[in-house]
């Protein structure tokens, strides 16, 4: 398998990217469920609730699944091994 088709199916992101992605879901889910709420009651359908939050919905899981790389700007700076550090 290609390097970059690999990356693409492992999905890493970084642990800012991880609270950016978390604080987006959580606004988007927040405000969607205002929204259709309100669209909802001021036409007296149900389906248009349930239309419009999931349709919201697959919209923020194409915008918040894929790892794009303004996710994982911020890549962890690990510490050596305690094992590498004793030999040096």
């Amino acid at each position: 398998m290609s390097s970059s088709l690999q990356e693409i199916l492992e999905g890493k992101i970084d642990f800012v990217g991880q609270q950016q992605v978390d604080l987006i879901s959580r606004i988007w889910l927040i405000g969607t469920t205002i929204i259709s709420f309100l669209a909802g009651f001021a036409l007296q359908s149900l389906q248009v609730t349930f239309g419009t939050f999931g349709v919201s919905t697959l919209l923020l899981a194409l915008f918040v699944v894929p790892p794009w790389p303004m996710f994982n700007r911020h890549p962890t700076q690990w510490l050596p091994s305690l094992s590498a550090s004793k030999k040096a």
